[in-house]
């Protein structure tokens, strides 16, 4: 287990590495495939197509929506693969941050030149 800061460190070098190799411009499948593999290389632990559960007043939807990739079970990491990322965006992990109870979220737009300025990191 990584305290979130270094976790988040960890992810992002992921993220770096897989598009150094790739590029943009291929969809979000695929850049979450490969991060999975990075993953597993590192011995990270990580889920893929989490479900999560909603639960308004009375009644409990079991999978409302599916997180990317959550890591170590501590971030969520929305993947993007847009020419930007628009407010719509953020306004999703925020929501499943909170749906979730799980404090640090990644939201990483892939189709940049530069990596960098595809990542944005929330904490609730």
């Amino acid at each position: 287990m990584y305290p979130n800061g270094e976790l988040t460190g960890r992810i992002i070098e992921v993220a770096i590495e897989v598009h150094r190799n790739l590029g943009p411009g291929l969809i979000e499948s695929v850049y979450e495939t490969c991060m999975s593999y990075e993953f597993t290389e590192r011995n990270m632990f990580f889920e893929r197509q989490k479900e999560i559960k909603l639960v308004y007043k009375e009644i409990t939807l079991e999978s409302c929506c599916r997180l990317d990739l959550l890591v170590e079970k501590k971030v969520i990491v929305e993947l993007k693969s847009v020419d930007m990322l628009h407010p719509i965006h953020e306004a999703q992990i925020l929501t499943y941050l909170k749906l979730t109870g799980i404090s640090t979220g990644l939201l990483i737009n892939f189709n940049c030149r530069l990596l960098k300025d595809g990542i944005r990191r929330f904490v609730l």
